[in-house]
């Protein structure tokens, strides 16, 4: 129920769909007694999409996201597992063109890769099943499993657990299926503006990780002042703080997380 509810209440709160249905309500009420009110949602719509779209509002709300957890640092011994979470896949087009398509967090599967290298001890656990609410669900799992053995990775290495369809789900199930022993050493790896929420979610079950985050979209708290030059630039990037910060506070309120914002640990 949490999943179809999230999904449905995410695309009224998409910041996008919000500012172009206002417009399009502002339209509406321009044939009507109310035109006074319409044009003024007219005007209000367009200087929304005109901020978010063009000004640093969105670095400004995603940089907070996206710096909570620094790079990972390599010191010590090596990891025991490295858990990948999905959402780096489009898996219909992926089942439609016999290859992996990638989409804008496709520096997931990277990292992925690379370290599968880079620790040739380490498990390779990857967690993402069908995010689709309508149609056929294809999960990435298989996929990604496939992609991992065309660059060489051990079959007996693999880990693909493809049911979840949340984070809170990545971290439960996941957890069930590699049963983490103490002194254990796993990374996570997600995107940077993800890793917050994805932390919190895998604390609450039990599991204790690493942050690895990837996807930075940005090149830091330099860009808090940098405009886009496309509108629809902005725009995608505020979408995706929004949905951020909707998910930790729904997170945390219905006790899907460990806490309002995770952060990185304090050194004991």
């Amino acid at each position: 129920m949490f999943f179809y509810l999230s999904k449905i209440a995410g695309f009224f709160a998409i910041p996008s769909n919000a500012m172009v249905m206002l417009c399009v309500l502002g339209l509406l009420l321009l044939t009507s007694r109310y035109r006074e009110a319409g044009a003024r949602m007219i005007a209000a719509g367009v200087a929304l999409l005109l901020i978010f779209g063009l000004s640093p509002a969105s670095n400004l709300l995603l940089l907070p996201l996206s710096e909570r957890f620094p790079a990972w640092s390599a010191a010590g011994r090596p990891p025991d597992g490295i858990i990948v979470l999905g959402g780096a896949i489009d898996p219909e087009s992926s089942q439609a063109r016999g290859s992996p398509e990638l989409d804008s967090s496709g520096e997931r599967m990277i990292a992925m890769l690379q370290l599968a290298r880079r620790y040739p001890n380490a498990r390779i656990v990857f967690s993402g099943g069908s995010a689709a609410l309508v149609g056929e669900a294809v999960s990435e799992a298989p996929i990604v499993g496939d992609l991992l053995e065309d660059f060489g990775t051990a079959r007996a290495r693999i880990v693909l657990e493809g049911d979840s369809r949340t984070t809170a789900e990545n971290a439960t199930f996941t957890r069930q299926l590699v049963s983490p022993k103490p002194g254990e050493r796993w990374l996570l790896v997600t995107s940077a503006f993800h890793m917050p929420r994805s932390v919190g979610a895998f604390r609450k079950a039990g599991f204790e990780v690493e942050a690895y985050p990837v996807d930075w979209r940005s090149r830091g708290w330099s860009d808090a002042l940098s405009p886009f030059g496309a509108v629809s630039l902005g725009l995608a990037r505020t979408d995706t703080a929004i949905h951020e910060w909707i998910g930790l506070i729904a997170y945390w309120a219905t006790g899907r997380s460990s806490e309002l914002f995770p952060g990185p640990r304090k050194a004991s």
